[in-house]
């Protein structure tokens, strides 16, 4: 059995440690070429005012997980993904309701064999969908809408017993969509349409002419 990680007082850094073992230094979480996205093809809801829909990864960590570790979508404001540190184990996962705050947090905990490439899974992942989250109390992730058009970068985090063991690169920046003003929105109509209305109206009195033309020469043959 392995003991839980350790922190080095003196540096900060996560430490692991076996059974029977010494102490060692943990390495670094292996680095995988793989990129988050957002699909590219027309979906719906694909990206709104408060959520993003990211493509789901397969196949990614087979050879990088066990059998007992997770994998964790870390959401980070662009301008604050370079300064993220991943956390030594789950009791330092920074959570929903930082974000104001931290600029980051971890959600969509899953195990690692929900991406294994035998897994039935659906193909996209909905970040911000559990508009339930807020003022959690507890350690759970929580997947709440986001707060701001962002812009965001994401990257999978692959979680053990001695801290993360991989990680994926991170994505592009994801702006959401943003509310048009209602200032912005019009009362009156535009010069093109009050050039139709009045087109129409004089389509209609022409229309009204010549039919009264029309009744009238009719009723004119009609006289003997």
């Amino acid at each position: 059995a392995l003991a839980p990680a350790l922190v080095d007082p003196s540096t900060g850094s996560g430490w692991c440690q076996a059974a029977r073992d010494p102490p060692a230094h943990c390495p670094p979480p292996a680095l995988l070429p793989y990129v988050p996205r957002v699909p590219a093809a027309a979906l719906p809801g694909k990206l709104t005012a408060s959520t993003f829909t990211l493509e789901r990864p397969c196949c990614v960590f087979d050879r990088h997980a066990g059998a007992a570790d997770t994998v964790w979508l870390v959401v980070a404001l662009a301008n604050a993904s370079a300064g993220f540190r991943n956390p030594p184990s789950r009791d330092n996962v920074p959570l929903y309701d930082r974000l104001p705050t931290a600029r980051s947090y971890m959600t969509l905990e899953a195990a690692a064999a929900a991406y294994a490439c035998s897994a039935p899974s659906p193909a996209f992942l909905r970040v911000g969908g559990d508009t339930g989250c807020g003022g959690q109390g507890s350690r759970d992730p929580c997947n709440g809408p986001l707060p701001s058009p962002g812009p965001y970068r994401v990257k999978f985090l692959v979680m053990g017993c001695r801290g993360p063991t991989a990680e994926t690169r991170w994505s592009e920046p994801i702006l959401l969509r943003t509310g048009s003003s209602p200032s912005a929105i019009s009362a009156l109509p535009e010069r093109g349409g009050s050039a139709a209305v009045t087109m129409a109206s004089v389509l209609a009195s022409l229309g009204a002419a010549l039919a009264a033309a029309l009744l009238g020469a009719l009723g004119y043959g009609g006289c003997v």
